[in-house]
């Protein structure tokens, strides 16, 4: 990663979520700090623009099943397009949100390079929904399912291939909420799950140590998807679907930390922070800080 360039993607994107505001997201974040932090680290970087992105207005098309879908999919191919070009560059795409369903886009962009990309997942939730099964209909809870070759064909078959993703190199951290379409996937897939129980009981580092593990084996890159509500809402109230009882700072920290020096983690997602429910700024800063432990800060 130190050799790599950090390629920092914003994606000002909030149609997916049931709640607006992490549109706000990519400025909080850079507000908040990441520019120096990523001087202080003595990173080459490069902040890109967002006007690659369309306009969101100009496509209204929308289903009870799939809200917003049409402003999803045009998102999707946008970024998936970018993430395309910034991992042939050689470079270490690192995408800001923005909702969840940028993933959609980020994966699907990865995978025109990384035909054997292991992922891990760090959210509050699976993001396994289908049209089917999602109660909301709210995208940014479909996009893993997506790259799993689950869901509107549109999103599946987004840049041509299906799925995109082995449930062999899938592992799901933190999950503390999972709809009953989630739970049967998971287990119909075999996709890793770590819930909140078994970080209890067996301690962050055991679980982390497991998840490299099976994410990276076989793999040709690790792309690590972390959505801000994987942490407390005590410590990160500005996101848009909090759940108590999640990560804990040092947890957080230390998932990210693990990461860094496994050495195979080649892109990255951090997504869901909305600045709109955090008056402090504290959960946009907390996102700099394990952007930091991500890309190699260390306590000593």
């Amino acid at each position: 990663m130190k050799q790599q360039q950090i390629a920092v993607l914003p994606v000002p994107f909030d149609w997916g979520a049931s709640r607006r505001g992490a549109e706000g997201g990519p400025q909080a974040v850079l507000i908040a700090g990441l520019e120096d932090k990523l001087l202080q680290l003595k990173l080459d970087y490069v902040v890109l623009k967002d006007s690659y992105l369309p306009d969101p207005a100009a496509d209204k098309r929308t289903s009870e099943r799939m809200k917003h879908w049409g402003r999803v999919l045009a998102m999707s191919k946008a970024v998936a397009s970018e993430v395309s070009r910034l991992s042939a560059s050689g470079s270490f795409p690192l995408t800001i949100g923005g909702d969840h369903s940028i993933a959609i886009g980020t994966i699907a962009g990865l995978c025109q390079h990384k035909k054997k990309l292991g992922v891990i997942w760090i959210d509050a939730h699976a993001d396994l929904n289908t049209p089917l099964t999602s109660p909301s209909g709210n995208m940014h809870g479909m996009s893993l399912a997506a790259g799993l070759g689950y869901g509107d064909p549109g999103f599946v078959q987004l840049c041509g291939s299906s799925p995109k993703l082995e449930p062999s190199r899938v592992v799901l951290v933190g999950a503390r909420q999972l709809d009953e379409g989630e739970k049967q996937l998971i287990q119909a897939l075999g996709v890793t799950c770590f819930t909140m129980h078994d970080i209890d009981k067996l301690g962050m580092g055991r679980i982390m140590e497991q998840a490299i593990r099976i994410a990276a084996n076989g793999a040709d890159g690790v792309h690590v998807s972390f959505d801000i509500d994987s942490v407390d809402p005590g410590e990160a109230p500005g996101t848009g679907t909090p759940v108590r009882g999640g990560l804990n700072y040092r947890e957080a920290h230390l998932a990210m930390e693990m990461l860094h020096d496994c050495g195979a983690v080649t892109s990255a997602d951090v997504v869901e922070v909305n600045p709109l429910l955090d008056s402090t700024h504290g959960t946009a800063k907390l996102a700099v800080e394990l952007i930091s432990s991500l890309l190699g800060e260390k306590i000593l």
